[in-house]
Parts: structure tokens; C-alpha cells; sequence
């Protein structure tokens, strides 16, 4: 495991050395043939590297020759990304500057006298005098030609069933329909996936699946192979032949073989269970599964494997991953092993530890059964809590636990491995953003850029996919855009992440002598982080990462407090720092001191209460992530922000007092994440700048386009090349320039294959141009038309074949919806769930002329309508929702026909909604099971007699009511 860290680290190091620029500048300080030398050796070592993933496990002296090694190589990084920042400074800075820089007077003295050459040659030498010495060290590893296999064989596995099976149910029926019934396919046989970490049951359950009595009578022919790590092919199919055939045959090669399982199979149903495939070799099993062709149709392969790479590649686009057993079922299975029964009501004073030990075990079986056994031997209390106390990795039984995760990991490639490891800093049940985390992994150097012909940001994407599919990650059960990691996930990256990586809580126990060693730490952000908690930190001088973390939902009012010490006195000590979150701490002031901090690669001031950022942010010259999200009071950039060359993501979403970027902002050609720019007048941000911001993508508000004078500025924006995914454009709430402001619009049409959410505010022209209903824009989900008072119409966004949710508000002067809204053939508005009118104070007919049309809609919104009179609707089926406030009458009269499928119905403030109207409009909602009545004066009564109150509640079980601010709840009562 450190093997990977280090070689990881070794390659990056050798990347760096190469760069003909970093080269270049080495020559010219006078360093190159110390850091030729320190090359050598560490080439050197590296070809040992092999052999020491071979020993690492069995062999102690080889992993602390590891660890001492990969101390190493963090120091030579940190030298040599020294040397990259001088060189930066020295290019941004004129040398006339040089010396009178707010850069040098933030240095200290000792640091500035002399050349870089004086400065960094001591540390090179002392750096390759160990690296020799470690080299003389050698626990006797060789150079090796490639890396051993991890052994994942499980040739001890077998088609019968296990004696004790606690749960699984409901995923037995589920699957026991797909394999006998199931869905029709255009092959004679299809696959059925089990999909789920080590040790959660995927075995277990093809096991109960293969051996189930229907399942023997429905198949002809049923075989069963352990595929593990090995695929080979002519392996696999010679099992499958041996299961199959009454004779035993040997055969030369695999084309022999295989002619020889066709016939076995032809025009038989056959059942075929691959146990734990790794391989993800498409065409590997392109070939296996040749044979299969010939079968009858409804046969079936049931494949269990850790990893969805290979299922994505035959086709499925979506698979379940079979989860952990419920709370129940694995207190049930740890009461079988440990005890021998089926529950704990027979040992209630050990149930509250036995709930603590299934939450420790993530409900995971194969922890469960481990533990149990371990505890067969222990019948107190004492002797529980002592289990539930203790590390899994600890445990005298881990061997039977750790395998199974291990092997996953093992499993990894190097990178993956690095950021698998990095996870550790975050806590239990932590909620990953995985944007976030991309981010923080490209601030390590994790996602080097010379390393494949994409993005640092491509290649995370594509890395977390991977650590996804392999169910390293699991997606959050609250249905958001959030992934969790279980619990023993949680635990084997803080086994591998080794002494490097330090998640620092209350109860932390630390040695002093430790502190040298970490390089990354994170804690838990609480109401008050005081200063003496991290004063000894002041000698963890190597650190790297200083990350504030929570786990739960934060809550908003929730005001959290840091010592000021830490930011003025504690992180001018860590020098080396190249990712510093601060989120959410109450602070008001960036102290000037982080403007030193040269390393610094990624910084999350994210709403937090400060009003400017220092004047010399500009000297970060490595920063490439600036988290300024929700800093309410922020107002003003400093001019030095020109000189963050390498900036790739500056967050500037919900800064409402920031009304100008600084000058340069355009220059900075990295960037791909500015949420909102600002267009000035004279001298201000142009919009002509976004030209130059070629890589900018996801998210964009542009805000002051009345002050955009000629459309052609707005052309060069050139929005239609930036692959963004939301955009918001907003002019001012006064703009009158109508003819002007469609020419300007015209011009900023953005990429057709990207954008998903579409918002216009205050826009002043007459009318929309075409493209603003493309049907070319396929994903766009979400369109917004806010305060555009002097629009006469709607564009046709019936078009749009993916939207999703519409919202008009504010379009004062729009006085009829027909056409507009339409598309000429097919259906309109084919996807659309929600749509909101609110505000329309001259709308008085909507009218349609298609006859399908809103068939997915099940929101309907109408709120301060009070003009509309006349509305002609077709049926809308799906409609669930109907809320109807500030308007007359007839808007609910007309919606009783096509509305009647609603069971949810709000109305307020109905003008005209007598008793007399009332009773002819209830008796159509014959679905509503939620009605909320609120400002309806005119409404005495809601039925106009016990019995016909009864009549409508004999269709209803439950039925909630809401009158002003009063619920009842009928259940076969009147009111």
C-alpha cells in the first residue's frame, strides 16, 4: 500500500524534473546538477519499486523503507514546486519590482539575501544524501520487471448453498422473476447482474438464486465458474464445458473448445452463474461468451462482480448495487453467529453493543459473521464493548474481514489508489461532493495533466466514475447530487492512507515527535475552534492540506467561530500549505500573512463574512481553486488578481454586493469556472472579455447587459464555443431599449448540446429571437423568463423536446398564450412536469391548439392572474398538483375538465368563488385527497349537506383540509 503512494509520488517528481521550462529556469539559478544527481538516485530506487509491492504486506522492513521513502519524495516535491514558484515570480514580477515587493517584504529576511541557488542547494544535497542512504538501505529488494498480481482466486467457492442465510427476500423474488420470466431479448440469453462491495452478499445470493427449485426446473443445463482475477478464457470455458457434458473430453485450444460448448448448448435454456469477475476486458468476454449464442432464448448468465465497468461496456446503462442487509436482518445474522440464535431477546443486556457493532460493520455480512465468530467466545458485557471500541483492522478475526475490502483496493491502479487514500480525511457519513473533491484532488497533484491528452478536471470526473463503479463510493440515499463512502470504505482508506494523513478530532491522541510527518490534516469544524487545540501544529511544518470539515446538514443561522490566532499566528507556520479550507468560520478579515503561503493551491473562503480579499492575493501565483460562494459581504477584488495566472476556478456564486471584477480578469485564460461577470461601462469588464475566457463551462450569470451598446461586442463572446451548462442573463430593471436588447440576446446564443437550465431577467425587447426554443438544445431542462415586462409574446418553447420546468413571471404586456407556447406537429411540451405563471397582470386567454399536448405535466401553478378570464385546455392526465392564488373565478371553472386527475389543490384569494360555484367545481376533483383553502371569504360551506359530504367521502379513506391556517384530517366526517 505505500508502495502505491510512493511510485505515485516518484512519477510525478520525474514529470516535473523533465519539463523542459523547469529545466531550463534550473539552469540558470545554478541548480541543475543538484537536481540531476538527485534524478539519478532516484531512478535508481525506483526500479525497486516492483519488487517492494511484492514484499510491503509480509515483509515490515520493506514498508518502513517505504514509508521513509515516500517522506522523501514529499520533500523533493516540496523543492522542486519551490523552484516552479520562484520561476513564476521572477516571470510576473519585473526585476525592478523585485526587490521592494509586497512579495519580499512577506519573506523573511533570512530567505531573500541570497539566491535561490544558496537557498535551495543545502536542502538538494541533504535530500540525496539520504535518498543514498536509503538506497544502501535496501531490504534486500531486486528490480523486478512488472508489478506481482494480487492473488483474488477464490477457487474455494461453491454452487452450494451456505447452511444459515439471514434476509435477502425481497431481491430473491425481484431476481427469481428476472431469471424465469424477464424481459424479452434480442439474444437467445441475458445477463443478470449482481452488483455490490466485497462482503456484501453478492455470492450468497446467486448461490440462493442457483439453487432455488424453480430455478432447477426451469433450466435445462446449469453451470457454475469462479471466475476471480484470472479470465482466462479457455480456463472458464473448459469449466463451463465440465459442468455441462456427460463426457470428458480434453481439448487443444479454445476454438476446439468452443465448438464443443455450442453444442452443448444448442436449443437447450441454460443457466450460467459467473462468480467475482474483475477482468473488464470487453473483448475477452466478446469470446467467452461466443458459445452462449447457441442456446435457447430465455437463457441466462448471472454475474457477480465488484465493478460496473464491463456491464456499462455490454450495455447497461444503469445497474442497482445490491446494498447492505436492513438494521433487523444483520442483528438477526450477528445474534446466529455469535450466539446461536435468532435474536437478542433472549440477551437484552448485549443488544445495545450488538446495535453498536452492525452500525460499525455498515450491516456489511461478511463483517458480521467475523465478528460474530469472534465473539462466540466472549459472553460479557465488558468483553462486547471491548469489540465495539476497537478498530475493525484491529480485531483478532480481521483476517476474515480485511481480504475482501483489501482485494478491491488492490485491485485499483496507483492513481486511484492515491485518492481512494485521500478520503480518509473525511469523517463517517461525510456528504462528497464529488466537484469538490475533484478540486482538492487536483490541488494535491493528483490529476497531473501531462499525464493523458485531457483536463485535470476530465480525468477527476473519469477517476471518481471508476471509484463509483467500483462501489467505493455509493450515492446518497437523500436522492441529491451527493455520495457517501460505508462505513468500512471509511475505514480501509484510513488502514492505506498510513502516518501522511491526520483527520484530528477531541479525540485525537498525538505525539508531539508525530507531527513532522503528517501532510495532510483535516478537523472538525465546530461552534468555537480555539487556538490551543492546534498551537503544537505550529511544528507540523510538511503539512499540506488544512481542511474544516462537518458532517450533517449545516444549518445557516449556526454562527462558528476560529480563533484569530490560528489565521495570524499558526498559518504563516505552515508554509508548505497547498489546500486551506476556512468554510463558514465567522470571519470578517483575511489576514495578510495566507498571502504568503506561495504553495497554496486551492482556497474555500466559501460564505464566510469577509468584504475584500487581501491586496496581495495576487502573490499566490499556484492558485488554481478560489472559493468565494456565498461571502454576502465581499464587495471588491484587488487589482493584483491579474497576476493568478494559473487560476482555473474562482466561485463567486451569491456575492450580491460584488458589482465589478477587477481588470484582467479576462486575460486569464485557464479559467472554467466564473458563475457571474459583471458588465461595466468604460474602463469596466467588457463583455467582448468572455472571447478570451475560451475553457469557461458550467455555470454563468451575466449580469449589467444594458450597458452592452453594440450587438456585434456581444457576438465576440462567443458563447456558443464555452460548454456551459446553466446561464442566467439579467438586464438592468429599468432597461427600455427593445430593439436593441433582442439584437443583443440574438448574439449570445450558447452551446445547443450543453446547457441544461436557461434564465432571462428583466430583458426589455418585444420579442424573443428563435433560438431561445431550439429544439436543437436537447438537455435543457430548466427555463426561467423573470421581469420581462414588455414582451408581447412567448417564444414556442413546446419545442423543446427535455424541459422540464417552466417558470413566466412578470410579462406585463403578453395578453394572450396560444401559438406561442405550441409546436406545429407531434407533441407539445413532451417532458414538461412544472409549469408556474405568477404575476401576468394583463394575460387574459390561454388558449391551445394541439391535441397532445403537456402529457408528463403534474404541476400547474397560476398565482396573480387577475386579467385571465378565459382558459381551454385539453386533458392533462398526469396533472397531480393544482395551485391557483389571485385570480378569478373562471381560471378554476375552466381547469375542472382537465384538471380532475389533481390531488393536491390549493387556491387563494378566488374572486368570485361563491358556494354556488364551489359545488360545481368540487364535484369534478374527484381525485383530491390534500385541499387547502386560503382568503376564499365567499365560500360558506364546502358541502351543501351531510349526505353529500359523506357521498364524496366514501370514495376517500383520508382526506386533509386546509382552511386559513386550520388542518383537519376527515375520516368519513363532515365539516
Amino acid at each position: 500500500m505505500a508502495e502505491a503512494a510512493a511510485a505515485a509520488l516518484v512519477k510525478v517528481i520525474f514529470q516535473k524534473l523533465a519539463d523542459e521550462a523547469f529545466k531550463k529556469y534550473a539552469r540558470s539559478q545554478n541548480i541543475h546538477s543538484e537536481l540531476k544527481q538527485l534524478g539519478s538516485t532516484l531512478s535508481q530506487i525506483q526500479a525497486l519499486l516492483n519488487d517492494a509491492s511484492h514484499k510491503e504486506i509480509t515483509d515490515e522492513s520493506v514498508r518502513l523503507w517505504l514509508n521513509s521513502l515516500q517522506h522523501l519524495a514529499y520533500d523533493i516535491d516540496d523543492v522542486l514546486d519551490e523552484v516552479a514558484t520562484e520561476a513564476m515570480h521572477r516571470e510576473l514580477t519585473p526585476e525592478s519590482e523585485a526587490s521592494t515587493s509586497m512579495v519580499r517584504k512577506l519573506i523573511p529576511t533570512c530567505c531573500t539575501k541570497f539566491s535561490l541557488s544558496h537557498r535551495l542547494s543545502p536542502k538538494l544535497d541533504s535530500i540525496t544524501t539520504k535518498l543514498q542512504h536509503l538506497q544502501k538501505q535496501n531490504p534486500g529488494l531486486i528490480v523486478k520487471g512488472e508489478k506481482p498480481k494480487i492473488n483474488t482466486n477464490r477457487r474455494n467457492e461453491t454452487s452450494l448453498p451456505e447452511r444459515d442465510v439471514v434476509g435477502r427476500e425481497v431481491e430473491k423474488k425481484k431476481l427469481l422473476n428476472q431469471l424465469l420470466v424477464g424481459e424479452s431479448s434480442k439474444e437467445n440469453f441475458s445477463i443478470l447482474p449482481i452488483v455490490g462491495l466485497g462482503g456484501v452478499g453478492k455470492t450468497t445470493l446467486a448461490r440462493i438464486l442457483y439453487n432455488d427449485t424453480q430455478v432447477k426446473d426451469h433450466f435445462e443445463l446449469m453451470a457454475w465458474v469462479c471466475v476471480s482475477d484470472e479470465c482466462d478464457v479457455f480456463k472458464i470455458s473448459e469449466t463451463i464445458f465440465e459442468c455441462v457434458a456427460t463426457e470428458n473430453k480434453q481439448f487443444k485450444d479454445v476454438n476446439q473448445l468452443q465448438i464443443a460448448l455450442r453444442e452443448q448448448f444448442k436449443d437447450k435454456r441454460f443457466l450460467l452463474a459467473l462468480d467475482d469477475v474483475w477482468n473488464q476486458n470487453y473483448d475477452d468476454w466478446e469470446i467467452l461468451v461466443r458459445p452462449f449464442h447457441s442456446g435457447a432464448a430465455g437463457s441466462r448468465v448471472i454475474m457477480t462482480t465488484r465493478q460496473q465497468d464491463l456491464l456499462k461496456k455490454i450495455g447497461f446503462n444503469h445497474v442497482d448495487n445490491l446494498e447492505s442487509l436492513s438494521h433487523e436482518d444483520a442483528l438477526s445474522l450477528l445474534a446466529l453467529h455469535a450466539l446461536d440464535v435468532d435474536n437478542f431477546d433472549s440477551h437484552e443486556t448485549l443488544k445495545p453493543q450488538a446495535k453498536g457493532i452492525v452500525k460499525k460493520c455498515g450491516s456489511l455480512p461478511l463483517a458480521l459473521k467475523a465478528i460474530g465468530r469472534l465473539l462466540r467466545t466472549k459472553t460479557e458485557g465488558e468483553e462486547w464493548d471491548d469489540v465495539l471500541k476497537s478498530k475493525i483492522w484491529d480485531l483478532e478475526n480481521a483476517d476474515a474481514i480485511v481480504p475482501a475490502l483489501r482485494l478491491s483496493y488492490h485491485d485499483l491502479p496507483a492513481d486511484l489508489k492515491r485518492l481512494f487514500a485521500y478520503c480518509s480525511l473525511f469523517p463517517k457519513d461525510f456528504m462528497f461532493d464529488k466537484e469538490e473533491l475533484i478540486l482538492l484532488w487536483i490541488a494535491e497533484g493528483y490529476l497531473n495533466e501531462s499525464t493523458a491528452d485531457k483536463s485535470p478536471e476530465r480525468l477527476g470526473q473519469e477517476y471518481f466514475e471508476k471509484l463509483l463503479s467500483r462501489s467505493f463510493f455509493q450515492p446518497a440515499p437523500n436522492g441529491e447530487s451527493f455520495f457517501v463512502m460505508h462505513d468500512l470504505m471509511n475505514d480501509l482508506a484510513t488502514f492505506v492512507a498510513g502516518e501522511y494523513f491526520l483527520r484530528f478530532d477531541n479525540q485525537t491522541e498525538m505525539a508531539e515527535e508525530a507531527l513532522g510527518k503528517y501532510r495532510h490534516m483535516s478537523f472538525m469544524r465546530e461552534d468555537y475552534v480555539g487556538f490551543q487545540k492546534f498551537e503544537a501544529f505550529q511544528r507540523a511544518r510538511s503539512l499540506r492540506t488544512l481542511l474544516a470539515v462537518y458532517v450533517g446538514v449545516e444549518q445557516s443561522w449556526n454562527t462558528l467561530y476560529i480563533s484569530n490566532k490560528i489565521l495570524v499566528d499558526l498559518l504563516p507556520q505552515l508554509p508548505l500549505l497547498r489546500v486551506l479550507s476556512l468554510r463558514r468560520f465567522n470571519i470578517s478579515e483575511v489576514p495578510d500573512a495566507i498571502c504568503s503561503l506561495n504553495h497554496l493551491r486551492y482556497l474555500n473562503l466559501s460564505r464566510t463574512n469577509i468584504s475584500k480579499l487581501p491586496e496581495n492575493v495576487g502573490n499566490l501565483y499556484n492558485l488554481q481553486t478560489l472559493i468565494v460562494f456565498g461571502c454576502e459581504s465581499l464587495s471588491t477584488l484587488p487589482k493584483s488578481f491579474l497576476k493568478l495566472k494559473k487560476l482555473r476556478h474562482f466561485d463567486i456564486r451569491d456575492t450580491p454586493h460584488l458589482k465589478k471584477l477587477p481588470l484582467g480578469i479576462g486575460e486569464l485564460k485557464n479559467l472554467q469556472t466564473l458563475p457571474k461577470v459583471i458588465v461595466g461601462g468604460d474602463g469596466d469588464f467588457a463583455i467582448t472579455k468572455l472571447k478570451g475566457l475560451e475553457n469557461l463551462r458550467g455555470e454563468l450569470s451575466i449580469e449589467g447587459l444594458q450597458k452592452v451598446q453594440i450587438p456585434m461586442h456581444a457576438r465576440e463572446a462567443n458563447l456558443s464555443q464555452k460548454r456551459l451548462t446553466k446561464l442566467k442573463m439579467k438586464w438592468g430593471n429599468d432597461s427600455q431599449r427593445g430593439s436593441l436588447e433582442k439584437e443583443v440576446l440574438a448574439e449570445l446564443k450558447p452551446h445547443t448540446d450543453t446547457l441544461k437550465h436557461f434564465e432571462v431577467e428583466y430583458y426589455g425587447g418585444v420579442e424573443f429571437p428563435c433560438w431561445v426554443a431550439d429544439p436543437t438544445f436537447h438537455q435543457l431542462v430548466h427555463v426561467s423568463l423573470w421581469g420581462c415586462r414588455k414582451c408581447t409574446s412567448l417564444p414556442p418553447l413546446g419545442q423543446l423536446p427535455s424541459l422540464k420546468e417552466l417558470l413566466i413571471q412578470g410579462m406585463d404586456d403578453v395578453k394572450v398564450i396560444s401559438l406561442e407556447l405550441s409546436r406545429t406537429t407531434d407533441v407539445t411540451f413532451p417532458s414538461l412536469e412544472i409549469l408556474r405563471f405568477e404575476d401576468m397582470s394583463s394575460w387574459k386567454v390561454w388558449s391551445t391548439n394541439s391535441e397532445v399536448m403537456f402529457p408528463c405535466l403534474r404541476e400547474l401553478q397560476i398565482i396573480e392572474c387577475p386579467d385571465l378570464i378565459d382558459v381551454s385546455l385539453e386533458a392533462l392526465p398526469s396533472l397531480r398538483v393544482l395551485r391557483i392564488e389571485g385570480c378569478c373565478e373562471s381560471v378554476l371553472r375552466s381547469l375542472v375538465k382537465a384538471a380532475s386527475s389533481t390531488t393536491k389543490l390549493e387556491i387563494k384569494s378566488i374572486l368570485g368563488l361563491t358556494d354556488e360555484v364551489w359545488r360545481s367545481v368540487i364535484v369534478n376533483f374527484w381525485a383530491v385527497e390534500e385541499l387547502c383553502i386560503r382568503k376564499c371569504d365567499e365560500i360558506r360551506y364546502l358541502w351543501e349537506s351531510d349526505a353529500e359530504a359523506s357521498k364524496v367521502l366514501e370514495r376517500k379513506r383520508r382526506m386533509r383540509i386546509t382552511l386559513g391556517a386550520i388542518s383537519y384530517h376527515l375520516l368519513g366526517c363532515c365539516i
